[in-house]
């Protein structure tokens, strides 16, 4: 049987480039695995910070070190020279593949955040007509943009947290609006709200605030990262997620939890060991298990996503409400991650769920 050339795309032009690395490692470890070492041909290809894409070798040498060679490949291969061109094109050439690309059956875009999970990448591969693991061009970006994401969730019928989307324009050009923008948000949500970018993940730019001169604080500094911005209501809740896999027909894994003893989830508490601790199953009842695998699923279809995604909810014990907070179509795939943990939990190791997102891609693209 021919093996299927599997392009695993990583690194990327985002905050979030290290998670992408990790991720790509755990998933190149998976390919060589049982049944997908028959299956699949392992072709990694690099994105690096600056936009460059990099050839296998060049990109191997990345996933096995987990950083950037410091020297040039001294292999006197199409590779070495590829690297070397490369490194001299001008800003406007980035988007230029190396060679191997035009090898690649199927692509695993395991790139998080900005310029990878928006449906900027997904766009491209788009246009390269070969199947891809993941949410489309429209899926992805509903899925990035919190403000679009909760458009479609209020469409859906799902209950949300109350909220406000504000531009960078409100917030900057004219002095005389602030103080009005500001009031109508504390009238609208009180304290606490948070405040959110709304194309930005792993929680970077959010702030929780308490405060007139934090809430004008936290939304200058959430401008500085994008030009939409969502303001939120806080809510006191347990936080759960839910894992979906499929595509026209999507299915929900069982509920987990994640508690912390920081402020809120931010990004040291996500990505620092021992700060945060996940409960597999969660501690809920059948019903409410039940009720946010529904919603999960929903969700999914509401943005258009496919393959793949992580339904993030806040469970309000107290009143029994459900809220949904967000989707992410290409949650951290480490195999400590919340998404393949709770696909473990489920039923399907990490190498077999690796294996069922390629023959998802596979069939979404022959239809």
């Amino acid at each position: 049987m021919t093996k299927l050339r599997v392009g695993l795309l990583f690194g990327g032009c985002s905050g979030e480039h290290e998670v992408s690395l990790n991720s790509a490692k755990a998933i190149a470890t998976a390919l060589t695995k049982g049944q997908n070492t028959d299956k699949y041909e392992l072709m990694p290809i690099y994105i690096q910070k600056d936009g460059r894409w990099q050839p296998t070798d060049f990109s191997q040498q990345v996933l096995e070190s987990g950083n950037l060679p410091s020297s040039k490949l001294t292999d006197d291969n199409s590779d070495t020279e590829t690297t070397s061109s490369l490194a001299s094109q001008s800003s406007s050439n980035l988007w230029q593949t190396p060679p191997q690309a035009a090898q690649v059956d199927v692509w695993f875009p395991v790139l998080h955040g900005p310029n990878g999970e928006d449906g900027t990448i997904q766009g491209l591969l788009k246009l390269m007509q070969v199947p891809f693991v993941g949410s489309g061009v429209l899926g992805s970006a509903m899925g990035m943009d919190k403000i679009a994401m909760k458009m479609a969730f209020a469409q859906a019928g799902l209950p949300q947290v109350k909220y406000q989307a504000v531009t960078r324009s409100q917030i900057w050009s004219n002095p005389c609006v602030f103080p009005k923008l500001c009031d109508d948000i504390e009238a609208a949500l009180g304290y606490p709200c948070f405040v959110k970018p709304a194309n930005l993940g792993s929680s970077v730019g959010i702030a929780k605030v308490r405060s007139r001169a934090e809430l004008e604080t936290a939304l200058d500094n959430a401008a500085s990262y994008d030009r939409r911005i969502i303001v939120e209501a806080g809510v006191e809740a347990r936080e759960l997620e839910c894992a979906v896999l499929g595509n026209d027909v999507p299915k929900a894994s069982v509920v987990g939890e994640i508690t912390f003893d920081s402020d809120f989830y931010d990004y040291e508490t996500k990505y620092t060991e021992g700060k945060a601790d996940l409960f597999i199953p969660a501690r809920v009842s059948e019903a409410i298990t039940a009720q946010i695998q529904e919603m999960a699923t929903q969700a999914f279809l509401a943005v258009d996503a496919a393959g793949l995604a992580r339904v993030d909810f806040f469970y309000v014990e107290k009143t029994g409400e459900i809220f949904i907070n967000e989707i992410n179509t290409m949650p951290g795939f480490t195999a400590t991650s919340m998404y393949p943990m709770l696909w473990k939990a489920s039923g399907i190791p990490f190498d077999e769920l690796v294996d069922c997102l390629i023959q998802l891609a596979l069939e979404r693209h022959s239809k």
